[in-house]
């Protein structure tokens, strides 16, 4: 299998992570690239018309995007248990999971406004909006912080590509001062192998 990859991108982390969890990163090939919300990069366009990363290339050739397809993919050729298959742990996991793209999705969206957008069109009203749908997730995570420590599923591991991403583009939210239990649970969770091997960067 072959994976276009980007260091910093928290959906290619999140796969990544997926893989080393159920056995498969060493069947991982990474492919350079250069995605960019403006400058695509179209060696990945003529995969994915999206041009985004993480897209797979499976055994036969065929490409899977985006993130939550891709480790699923993963998860079922494993047999792996990251997705619960039936069951309230199902839709927690996917809960989760979808909570933490969503705050990712805002965060990214951020990053583009304050880098990509030159400085005269940028909207501090839509920064602030993103923003606000970052702090409100983390004050519902941080709520439900003590039922993380037994679980690894799908949805730890989007919490913590997401922690992991905001640590790496956003150091100022210091997101461990108001959000304790988050903060004593991803210390331990980002000591996983799994994630020392996927280090944003």
């Amino acid at each position: 299998m072959k994976l276009f990859y980007s260091p910093t991108s928290p959906y290619v982390r999140k796969v990544l992570v997926v893989a080393y969890e159920l056995g498969l990163a060493d069947r991982l090939e990474r492919l350079p690239s250069a995605a960019h919300p403006i400058n695509r990069d179209l060696t990945i366009v003529r995969h994915n018309p999206l041009g985004q990363v993480p897209t797979l290339f499976m055994d036969d050739g065929r490409a899977l995007y985006d993130s939550r397809v891709i480790c699923e993919y993963l998860n079922d050729l494993a047999q792996g248990d990251l997705f619960p298959r039936t069951g309230s742990a199902r839709w927690v996991a996917l809960g989760d999971q979808a909570l933490c793209d969503g705050m990712l999705a805002a965060a990214v969206s951020m990053r583009y406004e304050t880098v990509v957008r030159p400085e005269h069109a940028r909207f501090p009203d839509w920064v602030a909006g993103q923003r606000a749908k970052i702090t409100d997730g983390l004050r519902w995570l941080e709520s439900r912080a003590a039922e993380l420590s037994s679980r690894l599923d799908i949805g730890t591991i989007s919490v913590a590509c997401l922690l992991s991403y905001l640590d790496l583009r956003f150091p100022e939210m210091n997101w461990r001062v108001d959000h304790q239990g988050l903060n004593q649970w991803y210390d331990i969770f980002q000591l996983r192998p799994s994630m020392q091997a996927t280090v944003l960067g």
